[in-house]
């Protein structure tokens, strides 16, 4: 596998303060908009600020997919909750902390610490968490099924 990856997209400015995400290599457009707390803001359309907490949120699962597969750990379930809190820093707004919940279902007398290990790891090494300067927060936890 190559070291360097792209991936593109466009942006088209539709209306006020909406636009449409696309990629050639994807085949859902996504609407995004600013977010309604803001000036002129919309409701219930993804905002750049979902799309920054989500694209962190989103690599800690598929990074924690391949080091689970690669430790041979065995789980029934996965999911993860994500909030981020933006805030204004020098007279700029930027999300300044990410705090992610990840949830993880081992089958009943499986490795607890195992699977808190991996969840760690794939934090550590998310690429999107690994580009971005804001502090992130785990809080992971372990169910039995």
């Amino acid at each position: 596998m190559e070291s360097l990856h792209e991936y593109e997209l466009d942006l088209e400015w539709n209306h006020d303060r909406k636009g449409t995400l696309v990629s050639s290599e994807l085949p859902l457009q996504i609407e995004v908009a600013t977010p309604p707390d803001f000036p002129k803001g919309m409701p219930g359309i993804w905002s750049p600020e979902h799309l920054f907490i989500a694209s962190i949120n989103s690599c800690l699962m598929t990074t924690f997919l391949a080091i689970a597969e690669n430790s041979k750990l065995e789980y029934t379930h996965f999911s993860s909750h994500a909030s981020g809190k933006v805030d204004k820093v020098d007279g700029k707004y930027q999300v300044t902390e990410i705090t992610l919940k990840p949830v993880v279902t081992i089958p009943e007398g499986g490795n607890q610490e195992k699977a808190i290990r991996i969840i760690e790891m794939s934090e550590k090494n998310c690429l999107i968490s690994n580009s971005v300067k804001t502090t992130i927060h785990l809080e992971p936890s372990v169910n039995f099924s």
